[in-house]
């Protein structure tokens, strides 16, 4: 639940997000004028504010400025109508996280709104380093393994320089709290964080959400948008799962790094851009050199400073530590009492190898605590949780090589590797994986994606785009 700010002096449109965004679970206050909507602010800081550009009095563009003087990390969206949108792509360039035109879909706003509560959240909210488990916020790095202490010693060397940053590891290791962590304690740390997940974007419409695209510039460009790369202007831009790009795209992001300069589609004059880089992927990016899917100059434009996240199961000593902060944090945020672990689930949690690393521990803790029943987790509620030894993979029509319904999870992968001469096999299975795990999670929560996401461990889009890309067929309820 946010609390959101409307600047508008249309009553009726006032009146209509107050009720959509009431329906969505957010605290709506609404201003008719800037004048009130600074009081409002100075009042009590809002998660996001959505601002018409024409207002009486003070206009949205005097506004804006006023605004990015009391906070300069509040998430701002404009709202236009076409005659004013050079007024709002300035105030984009000045800051704002993006704008609107009038009149709008209602899926697309509240897509964009989500978007810039998450940037919000993520400027606002410090990523504590090395932190104690019992009193560490929502966000932090915990672990006193070597492997973490370097981790740390890592992000203290390269936070204050301005150099590239190619954050490496596998799924759930942490990578986007490291990467906010080298932003926060950089010097651009009162800059814009923008995120760009290059899976979660389509590939059509990623180039135009980086580099944005000129009038005319494509059938539908019907005003001149600024794009991701010119927003974060002055502050630091992060690219996750830079291993997933589409090869037409890494051409632009080489010579960004190369020339500071970036054109937008259908442009043919070089904007020049102030902006860090943080990069990250799961991938095995030497092979996908290898095997021409990534540029082997834009690889090595990356990795001026690669910090590299050890899995949890090379994190010897980590994981109590781990799970009495997220059993902590867990438990605050559905206001419960924390349970603990017995002495038997601390064994089987420090045991466990975790493939899906600390994501997945996080996961399994929070699923075992909305089960409880007042007693400290034992080791049945952890070995439930993780559904080893109870969950079969269903079956799937698509093809033979399909997970069987009476086979465990173990023997369908073996079975895989042993009778398959497919040469990305590894690319399937984890595709095939992906799609079970969404489509249990999706049918979890009764097909609402917002709540699928969140227990996921995932943005909105990124769920979206698997679902996608997966070619998956779900009946959902209201999201």
């Amino acid at each position: 639940m946010a609390e959101i700010l409307i600047v508008d002096d249309d009553a009726q449109l006032r009146q209509s997000f107050e009720r959509l965004l009431t329906r969505e679970g957010h605290r709506v206050r609404t201003a008719s004028s800037g004048e009130a909507a600074l009081a409002l602010v100075q009042e009590a800081s809002p998660d996001l504010v959505i601002m018409d550009v024409r207002l009486p009095g003070m206009d949205g563009l005097q506004t804006f400025h006023a605004l990015r003087e009391m906070d300069r990390k509040l998430p701002v969206i404009i709202m236009t109508a076409y005659g004013t949108t050079e007024t709002a792509i300035q105030a984009t360039k000045l800051g704002a996280f993006d704008y609107v035109l009038k009149p709008f879909e209602i899926p697309a706003i509240l897509e964009l709104m989500e978007q810039a509560l998450s940037a919000g959240r993520f400027m606002r909210s410090r990523v504590e380093v090395d932190a104690q488990p019992e009193t560490a916020p929502c966000d932090a790095l915990i672990g006193r393994s070597q492997a973490m202490q370097e981790v740390y010693k890592a992000i203290g060397r390269v936070a204050p320089t301005d150099a590239t940053v190619l954050i490496r590891g596998e799924s759930g290791t942490g990578k986007e709290l490291v990467a906010r962590a080298v932003y926060q304690y950089s010097e651009r740390a009162d800059g814009p964080f923008l995120v760009i997940n290059c899976v979660a974007i389509p590939e059509t419409l990623l180039e135009s959400e980086l580099f944005g695209y000129e009038k005319g510039a494509f059938t539908g460009a019907v005003s001149r948008r600024v794009g991701k790369i010119e927003q974060a202007h002055r502050g630091t831009l992060f690219l996750d799962e830079i291993g997933d790009m589409p090869f037409s795209i890494q051409a632009k992001i080489l010579r960004l790094l190369q020339e500071r300069s970036i054109e937008r589609l259908g442009g043919r004059k070089p904007i020049p851009v102030d902006v860090r880089i943080i990069a990250a992927t799961n991938r095995d990016l030497e092979r996908a050199v290898a095997e021409g899917r990534f540029r082997e100059d834009l690889y090595y434009r990356l990795k001026v400073v690669t910090l590299t996240l050890p899995p949890l199961r090379d994190r010897h000593g980590d994981v109590p530590m781990l799970a009495d902060y997220f059993l902590a944090r867990f438990a605050r945020e559905m206001n419960m009492v924390n349970p603990g672990l017995t002495r038997d689930a601390a064994e089987l949690l420090s045991h466990f190898p975790w493939p899906g690393n600390v994501r997945e521990l996080a996961n399994t803790l929070q699923k075992a605590l909305i089960f409880n029943r007042g007693c400290p987790l034992d080791r049945e509620d952890v070995l439930r949780a993780i559904g080893q030894g109870e969950r079969t993979a269903p079956s799937r029509s698509h093809g033979e090589g399909s997970i069987g319904g009476d086979q465990t999870l173990r023997d369908w992968i073996r079975e895989r590797i042993r009778s398959s001469s497919e040469e990305n096999l590894f690319e399937q299975l984890i595709d095939e994986l992906g799609a079970l795990v969404i489509r249990e999670a999706l049918d979890f929560t009764g097909g609402n994606r917002t709540r699928a996401s969140k227990l996921l461990g995932i943005s909105r889009p990124t769920l979206i785009a698997r679902i996608e890309k997966y070619g998956l067929k779900i009946e959902t309820s209201v999201s």
